[in-house]
């Protein structure tokens, strides 16, 4: 059921963003973008999934496992640097804007959304291809539900010291740089919004920015916490569930998000029913 509401709740978010010509600006350009990526991200994790629990199978192809872990990379990847994108876009629309429609059009959204979605598809087929090379033995079972870094690199039998280093140096750019970037940019956006004379005016604004602020919060959170907090012994189980998080319901949430606080989006639907 869950999967089945992010598959709705993000393809209706897309529709709308193609039908309705209120939304043909590059904030809802990049929330399209943002809903393209759950759903890839929660298809190549909830089917494989429930297949195994609902039919106690449990086994996987090497080439599966690769195309999950590689279409997982990719994705994360992207949508660390959309969340990013979109903060910019707030950026410029509240604290520039008499410059934003000069800087952000549809061509440039192209280019930035094209470049997101390389970006995530060149350092996980880098990162596939140095993990996948690796020397396993012993039994090829994953302690987890999900082909990802951290259980298929303890199966190796050869040292995974360098290679655990290559991947802290390529989680800069993907996690923490953009991480970095979203606080500045809202640590400005908070300044000028303060500086704004009519409490309706500050409403307004924050309106427009709470959506992706709290979409930035659940999934950096979660994120964050899943690489970060170690898993060993009685927190295997812990880690389990959010992953669990991470992958299914965290899709579930930003159509849900971006629908119940946002004026544009809500009136969308209405003219679409």
């Amino acid at each position: 059921m869950v999967y089945m509401a992010t598959l709705i709740g993000n393809f209706l978010i897309i529709i709308l963003v193609f039908r309705s010509h209120q939304l043909h600006t590059p904030m809802y350009y990049f929330l399209l973008q943002l809903s393209f990526c759950d759903i890839v991200f929660t298809t190549n994790i909830a089917p494989t999934m429930l297949h195994n629990i609902l039919y106690d199978v449990g086994k996987m192809s090497m080439k599966h496992c690769i195309s999950q872990f590689y279409l997982y990379g990719a994705s994360t990847v992207a949508e660390c640097y959309i969340l990013t994108l979109m903060s910019y876009d707030r950026y410029l629309a509240i604290c520039n804007p008499l410059h934003y429609t000069s800087i952000i059009n549809l061509d440039v959204c192209l280019r930035l959304v094209g470049g997101s979605w390389l970006s995530g598809l060149l350092i996980t087929l880098c990162t596939s291809i140095m993990l996948f090379h690796r020397d396993f033995c012993g039994p090829k079972v994953i302690d987890h539900f999900i082909c990802d870094l951290t259980p298929v690199l303890k199966l190796s039998c050869s040292d995974t010291f360098s290679f655990e280093v290559i991947v802290f140096v390529l989680s800069i750019p993907i996690i923490v740089i953009p991480f970095v970037f979203i606080v500045v940019t809202y640590i400005n956006i908070f300044i000028t919004v303060l500086k704004i004379p009519s409490t309706s005016g500050k409403q307004k604004t924050f309106s427009t920015c709470s959506s992706h602020l709290t979409s930035v919060g659940i999934y950096y959170g979660t994120l964050t916490i899943i690489y970060v907090v170690p898993r060993r012994g009685h927190l295997l189980r812990v880690n389990k569930a959010l992953y669990l998080l991470y992958t299914v319901i965290t899709p579930l949430f930003n159509p849900l998000i971006y629908s119940l606080r946002n004026q544009d989006i809500r009136k969308a639907i209405k003219m679409l029913f």
